[in-house]
């Protein structure tokens, strides 16, 4: 999950990081050969551009517009937009790995369903979606997650027309056994810690390139130091890498976790590399967008 870029979902980084309005980034369309120009920074050719920006287009992602020089390029819809914002709390919000240290953080959110057998199509939704909110299983028909997940869970499941087939619940662990033990069973916590080395062995060495070694806790970056392309390039990767992982990883309270959990480091990694890397990456879409705007 963590090394595989495809085109369709650098794209969906690229905007998310720098694609919005906002803090130096373009308000209006990307014009299409600004995009292409971007994406081909960080290896994805014009032709799968393009067929990615279709994709996108048809899934109602991005919508075709023309910039205020007349230039075509494409922006993001409103569902999209929701979509990153949502996102955002989550690939840039967390603290570290858990969001506190008891059994869990304003307790546990339970997602109850039942969906009739001649509508099995919205069964496998439901499932692949709360799978991707980071919810667990705790048993057939019965999903689980920390009660922070609330709002994006409600909001996700009205905005899929999914909410009739649910019920919510917030409440504690009463028992009977150990709440970190159930954790194990609800959670594949080995396939996650295995996401977060791998997250680790891609991006930690860029980050220690960045760095001189020296520890994340370093210091804010020289802008006039850092190459603009080198730094986009870089922080497009990482976040593309990293924007999956707090969605498979729901934030777990860090009491319930392995004592050696290596999601602490990776978060520590992404941030530090968005604060070396970010704003320079910033002044190299501005740098693009003028050139294909002369």
């Amino acid at each position: 999950m963590t090394g595989q870029h495809t085109p369709r979902s650098l794209i969906v980084t690229f905007y998310g990081a720098y694609g919005r309005g906002g803090a130096g980034r373009p308000a209006g369309p990307v014009p299409i050969a600004a995009l292409i120009r971007l994406l081909g920074a960080v290896g994805v050719d014009a032709p799968s551009v393009r067929s990615a920006v279709s994709r996108l287009k048809r899934r109602g992602l991005l919508v075709p517009d023309r910039t205020d020089a007349g230039a075509a390029g494409y922006a993001l819809s409103e569902d999209a937009r929701q979509l990153l914002d949502d996102g955002d709390r989550r690939i840039y919000g967390r603290p570290g790995a858990g969001h506190g240290t008891g059994q869990a953080a304003g307790g546990w959110l339970l997602a109850v369903f039942s969906v009739p057998e001649q509508e099995r199509n919205k069964r496998h939704l439901l499932r692949s979606r709360l799978a991707r909110l980071g919810f667990g299983t705790a048993a057939p028909g019965v999903w689980i997650a920390p009660d922070h997940l609330y709002e994006e869970t409600r909001h996700t499941l009205a905005r899929l027309e999914l909410s009739s087939y649910v019920d919510l619940f917030r409440g504690a662990h009463a028992g009977f056994e150990p709440t970190a033990r159930s954790v194990r069973r609800w959670w594949d916590l080995d396939e996650l810690a295995t996401l977060h080395r791998a997250f680790l062995d891609a991006r930690e060495p860029v980050l220690e390139r960045w760095t001189g070694g020296g520890a994340p806790e370093s210091g804010t970056p020289d802008l006039g130091t850092l190459d603009p392309e080198d730094a986009y390039r870089d922080y497009v990767l990482a976040l593309d890498s990293w924007r999956f992982l707090p969605y498979a990883d729901p934030g777990l309270p860090t009491a319930l976790l392995p004592r050696d959990w290596p999601g602490i480091r990776a978060a520590e990694v992404f941030a530090a590399l968005h604060d070396r890397l970010y704003d320079a990456g910033a002044g190299y879409v501005r740098e693009v967008l003028s050139a294909t705007r002369a």
